[in-house]
């Protein structure tokens, strides 16, 4: 295994033959953007995750519930998808095994667990991949209420679920049938320069380097979404690998080694995160305004991060890494891309951040 590097080369040829396979299915154009994300966390840090994110992003609660299974509070901001942050009460936790590693088990039950898009035919999608064995944490469509919805069981390559909805009622309102409402259990006392920090432009996965391409692969067979173009940082080991639906719709970012991991001293930060934490989602990206601003009121306000501003205007892109949450794992990237850049990453921001993680 020591041997194996990863090649574009065979990438491109499965991704020409799922676009094929998709079209020919009927899957195609069946699944639209992101609606939302679910973060799970321990109960205890429910109330936390959920003010972190209402401090440090544009994101705020609009509403909480809880079922005999979870408890919930719904993170929306305007122009972005919403984010559930979820805490188990009480059933199998089928993403349990993907946190058992050296620095991921004190929280066993928390990770980013499940991304989930918009369909307008569920029932077709459906059955479309059961024929094509796609398989599903239930047998039928669930009726949650307001919509329908069905989740993948998660991926043995990123132990993340994707889920497909269908809106029947009232848009944004998650709640369950047997669910009740609850209170928000932190004060929201937002800062004012959080209204800069807006749009949720993608998260990154960290993926083993022998199942990056399998990665690509089943989320581009589960969704519309393709592949686009991969970077690579050879003096890190490391790949950043972009799928997106559309210039202007969230993407997701998978990052893995070029060869595999051998210890923490040769493998380089991708490989020795996934070896210590797992494959699981690093951080959520945000589009800022006045970078720089708030970057210094985010410092101010106590947010440690693991970068400084790299990148320029000059180079039409400018981003950090906040440390992770201790509620979540979960790394902040604030981005901001200048004037006309029509680019995602720059070579030169992807080193510098990739190199940030050796820290975690």
């Amino acid at each position: 295994m020591s041997e194996f590097k990863n090649d574009d080369k065979k990438l491109l040829e499965k991704v020409e033959k799922v676009k094929a396979d998709r079209k020919k299915s009927g899957i195609d154009s069946l699944v639209g953007k992101l609606q939302f994300a679910v973060i799970n966390v321990e109960m205890q840090y429910l109330n936390g995750a959920a003010q972190e994110m209402t401090e440090y992003t544009g994101y705020a609660p609009a509403y909480a519930f809880e079922d005999a299974a979870s408890a919930n509070i719904v993170m929306e901001e305007k122009s972005s998808a919403d984010i559930i942050i979820r805490a188990r009460k009480e059933g199998d936790n089928p993403f349990r095994e993907y946190n058992d590693y050296p620095k991921s088990k004190s929280l066993i039950n928390t990770r980013l667990e499940t991304f989930a898009f918009l369909t307008d035919d569920i029932e077709k999608y459906f059955n479309i991949q059961k024929s094509r064995a796609i398989s599903f944490l239930t047998d039928e469509i669930q009726d949650m209420g307001e919509y329908l919805y069905v989740q993948t069981e998660p991926s043995k390559y990123t132990g993340i679920s994707t889920g497909i909805i269908q809106w029947k009622g009232e848009k944004g309102n998650y709640r369950t049938v047997n669910s009740n409402d609850i209170g928000i259990g932190f004060m929201v006392d937002k800062p004012d320069y959080a209204n800069k920090i807006g749009f949720f432009d993608h998260a990154a996965i960290r993926v083993r380097a022998c199942d990056r391409d399998n990665a690509i692969i089943e989320f581009m067979n589960i969704t519309n979404y393709d592949f686009e173009f991969s970077i690579y940082v050879k003096s890190l080991n490391s790949i950043t690998n972009v799928a997106r639906l559309s210039a202007e719709e969230f993407a997701l970012v998978f990052t893995s080694g070029i060869g595999p991991y051998e210890s923490d001293e040769k493998s380089g930060p991708t490989e020795k995160f996934i070896h210590n934490y797992g494959p699981r989602v690093h951080h959520m990206a945000f589009i800022t305004q006045d970078i720089e601003e708030i970057f210094e009121y985010l410092k101010y306000d106590g947010l440690e991060f693991l970068s400084e501003l790299v990148g320029s205007e000059q180079e039409g892109l400018r981003q950090a890494f906040s440390q992770e949450s201790k509620c979540t794992f979960i790394v902040n990237e604030y981005i901001q891309r200048y004037g006309k850049f029509d680019g995602f990453f720059t070579k030169g921001n992807v080193e510098e951040l990739t190199r940030a993680t050796e820290k975690q």
